[in-house]
Formats: structure tokens, sequence, C-alpha cells
């Protein structure tokens, strides 16, 4: 059986793996059969060996330091419903509707659910199978009844006829509204207590989203093997997706081609793949709910000197935001390292060019605290894991942008995945 330790130890050879794998389980991870994919795609293997999921020892002490922060800022409790907070710390998996769900977290005493009835079972086996436990009290309500009767009453039984409580930032109007109409109750941000247990990642977390990021490189890596003139962005994207199934996981990836690539989000317009147009892709996917995010640039056949001359001021960018990140220093001083490049090689001032942030934080989102932005004076910490992406967006023309994803270390910085070395060979080999 593998373990934690297996996986912390063995995450940096698991590429290579991809390609050892056996074939029958290759072929059980794509739903298109496996004589018509491109040779380049038909090639890869699963990338799950080793990969081990986060445990619920790990979550509750996810919960314990939550209650300490609570405990330091005066908040009674934390509100969670449905979304990526919840499962970070509760394991419970649960999708948004008009219907409040809430795991309420007290900072003493056993944590609860408010639940509809009619999901009160389905609730009841997640809680008990988490870290919350068997302890975790369910309270269920009718369709006619007001949950926040129950949460009054909870909290009551608590001791906390009077509380203030943290409802986290994804948590919606509604159900905030809700519990800040209960009397005695005043409604927080909960951003303070959920980021700060979220934006440092240890050991397993960052294992798990190196890994994401080498199977979205090489399923970049092999889409773009299978590239062909004639081909549409929606081709290409289909590419991409079903090269990450063959490496065992759901990913995808937005593509722009030639003017549009201009575009930092891209457009909906039906795009072509011709010799000669540049591309513009951007995308990733989850390992065990941790998220890769990656941007390639490159050009089918040969670039102009132009996208030469802009692809090495956004390599040196993109180094430099990497050179400028370390404990310590604030996170708005990486955004300001890769802009003054870009502006100092004439594409400014300021946002003209160069339309973005730097970067922002990941972790099971895509897009977390903190944020590698102007005006962001927090400093960097070892564990914090960002977005490296400078992006160079000519209207009219192209767009050029690298994105890697970046942990803090003790020292500096270092990225996920190799950065690409050039247009044309955008994965140096």
């Amino acid at each position: 059986m593998s373990t934690r330790r297996d996986f912390l130890g063995t995450s940096s050879t698991l590429l290579a793996g991809a390609l050892v794998a056996s074939p029958d389980t290759a072929l059980a991870a794509t739903t298109q059969p496996p004589s018509s994919l491109p040779p380049a795609i038909r090639a890869l293997r699963p990338m799950r060996d080793g990969v081990v999921p986060i445990s619920v020892a790990e979550r509750q002490g996810r919960l314990e330091k939550a209650k300490g922060l609570m405990r330091d800022q005066r908040i009674d409790a934390l509100m969670l419903t449905g979304g990526t907070s919840m499962e970070y710390f509760t394991g419970i998996q649960w999708g948004l509707s008009e219907r409040l769900l809430a795991a309420v977290i007290p900072v003493r005493g056993a944590a609860f659910l408010i639940t509809p009835k009619f999901e009160e079972e389905r609730a009841m086996e997640q809680a008990h199978l988490g870290p919350l436990g068997r302890e975790a009290e369910v309270l269920a309500w009718e369709e006619h009844e007001n949950p926040y009767d129950l949460l009054r009453s909870a909290l009551a039984s608590r001791g906390l006829s009077t509380a203030t409580i943290a409802a986290e930032e994804t948590v919606r109007f509604m159900f905030a509204d809700g519990a800040a109409h209960v009397p005695g109750v005043t409604v927080v941000s909960g951003t303070p207590i959920t980021a700060g247990c979220r934006m440092v990642k240890d050991a397993h977390e960052l294992a798990l989203m190196r890994h994401a990021s080498a199977v979205t490189l090489l399923a970049y890596e092999a889409a773009y093997r299978s590239l062909k003139e004639g081909m549409t962005q929606d081709d290409f994207e289909q590419l991409v997706q079903l090269a990450h199934q063959q490496l065992g996981y759901s990913g995808s990836a937005g593509v722009q081609v030639g003017k549009y690539s201009a575009l930092p989000h891209g457009s909906a317009t039906p795009q072509v793949v011709r010799e000669g147009s540049i591309l513009l892709i951007d995308g990733g996917c989850k390992v065990e709910g941790y998220s890769s995010d990656i941007s390639r640039t490159f050009v089918l056949g040969k670039a102009t000197q132009r996208m030469k001359d802009v692809f090495e001021i956004e390599h040196r960018a993109q180094s430099a935001a990497l050179a400028a990140a370390k404990p310590g220093v604030p996170c708005e001083a990486v955004d300001a390292a890769a802009r003054k490049v870009i502006v100092e090689a004439g594409f400014g001032p300021d946002y003209k060019f160069f339309s973005h942030r730097v970067g922002h934080g990941m972790g099971m989102d895509g897009h977390e605290w903190p944020y590698l932005v102007r005006g962001n004076t927090l400093p960097l910490r070892p564990g914090m894991v960002f977005s490296d992406e400078p992006g160079i967006y000519i209207p009219g023309e192209f767009g050029i942008r690298l994105e890697d994803d970046m942990v803090i270390t003790e020292n500096g910085a270092e990225l996920f995945t190799p950065q690409s070395p050039s247009l044309e060979q955008p994965f140096g080999r």
C-alpha cells in the first residue's frame, strides 16, 4: 500500500512513471479508442501510482489551526457552505443550492451541520467519514422550517447565545444574511481564518501540486506534438483533454490563436491554426483536489523575429518575478519586478501591454489568497504557492504569456515545471 511518506519521497520521479504503467490501465483512462489517438497522446501512461489523498488526521490538524486563529481574533465559530473550504477542513464535498447546508465549527464544543431533512443521511455519512467524526451533530430542517432557528439553538447549547461568526468568503449572501439576522449573532469575514490556514501549504499539499503541474505539462507537450495545420482551437482543446485523460486525470486548457492570443482570456471567435500561427494555451488539472495552472505560447512552424523578441522579454520578466520572490518580500514586489522588465523593454506604461497582475495564490482553488499585485504588502512565507505569469499582449498582432507554478522556499522560490525555452521548442526537446 502506498503511504504519504512514499508519495512525498517519490513525487519528483512520477513524470517518468507516465511512460511505464500498463497499457490496459491507460486504455481505461480515455473515452476514445486508442487506435484513433495521435501517437504522442497514445504513448502516455497513467500517473496515478503513489498519489496519496489528504487524510482525516491532516484535516483534523487544519481544524485545530483554524480554532487557534479564531481564538486569537475573538471569533466564536466558522461557518462553511458547499465549496473548497468546506472540503479543505471537513472533507465534505457539497454543491450549492438555495437550501442551506452549513458546517459550523465552534471554537469550543463539537462541530455541527445544518442540513435539509431529505439530505440528512448523505450529510451525516460524509461528516462521520471525515474529521468531524461521529461527535458532529447533524441538525435537519424540513422544507417549511427556518434553518436559522437550528443555528440559534445549536450555538446556545454551546454557550454561544451571543456569538461572532466568521462566514467563509464564498458563502452566499443569502446564507450569511440569514445568520446575521439570528438574535445575538454578528457575522464577519472568515477570510482571516480560511486564508490563514490555506495560504501556506505543507509538504503533502506541495507534492500534490507539483504532481499536478507535471501532469499538465506532459499533457501539453503531447497535444503540441499532435498539432496540425487546419485544426481549430476546439480541436486543440480536445487534444489537451485527451492527453490529461490518458494520464489519468481530468484536465483542460483554453486555446487562442493568432491575434486572439492578445486577449488574455481569449475570444469565442472560431479560430483555425495555420503555418506560422502563434497559440497561447492556459489550463490545468487537479490531483486529489489540488490544482495546476500553466500557460504556454508557441508557434506552428517558424516564428517571426518580432515574436521571438517579445518572447525573450517575456521570459526575462518571468525570471525576474521568480528571482524577486523570497520570504519576507511583500507580494507586490514580485509584480513590480516583472513589470519593470516589460515596461523598460518598451511595452508600457504600466498596464498597457501587461494588463494583469503577475500572479495569484494557488492550492485547491486555481485562484486563491494571496495575490501578487500592486498594493498587497503581505510578506511572502515559505510554502506559499503562486502562478508566475507575466504577459505581453499586442492588440491586433499576438500575445505571449508564460505561466508556471511557483513555491516560496526557505531561501527564495522555485518553479514546479521548467520554463519554456522558446516559441519553436516550447518543451525544450
